[in-house]
């Protein structure tokens, strides 16, 4: 589901409100928890953070001249979607999330590649999500993404 939308506020003020406190919460607790060096945002249609040109002027590969997305959050049809793409590059990290999420949540683990859904507003599991935001600095993303991309290249 596409919402045009010009900043993170902007993007929230168009999605159903009964999503909008969770969103609103989910957003805040990453941009504090997150290491220093990401920059806040709007791409693809959704507002999230990603690694600056100043930072990595190589940027994304797959949309050249455009930041190095790390992670986005969206208001789907019937879920609210968190995408981390460190979740989908370093199995470590991706191994310690599932190990950890059904100490934080009751309900089973909604998962794609790097997308996390959460249909039930009142069970998303905050305080692992924090956690889960402070787990990687951009010199570590950098790092990640930079190796997986060239691994890619070779096959």
């Amino acid at each position: 589901m596409h919402i045009p939308a010009n900043s993170p506020e902007d993007y929230i003020s168009k999605i159903p409100e009964e999503r909008q406190e969770a969103f609103r919460k989910i957003m805040d607790l990453i941009s504090k928890n997150l290491p220093p060096g990401f920059k806040q945002g709007v791409s693809y249609g959704m507002p999230g953070w990603s690694v600056p040109l100043e930072t990595y002027p190589a940027g994304y590969h797959c949309a050249p001249g455009s930041p190095l997305p790390f992670i986005t959050i969206a208001s789907q049809k019937n879920f609210i979607a968190l995408y981390h793409m460190g979740l989908y590059a370093k199995p470590e990290l991706l191994d310690w999330f599932v190990k950890e999420f059904p100490r934080h949540s009751k309900r089973k683990l909604d998962m794609g590649k790097s997308c996390i859904r959460f249909k039930k507003m009142d069970d998303i599991p905050f305080q692992l999500l924090a956690e889960l935001a402070g787990k990687m600095t951009v010199a570590e993303w950098i790092d990640v993404y930079e190796t997986q991309y060239k691994t890619n290249l070779k096959k």
